[in-house]
């Protein structure tokens, strides 16, 4: 329980990290609906 504590504490004061986490996921997300719907989808 104190492990999982104190990772959820150094997550919460580092926004950047949820941020970089945030952005990446986005972008891995992004690049699979656009290379599954053929890249443009217009």
């Amino acid at each position: 329980m104190q492990r999982i504590s104190i990772s959820q504490k150094r997550k919460m004061q580092n926004p950047f990290l949820q941020f970089f986490k945030f952005f990446y996921l986005n972008i891995r997300i992004l690049k699979i609906v656009a290379g599954g719907h053929g890249g443009t989808r217009t």
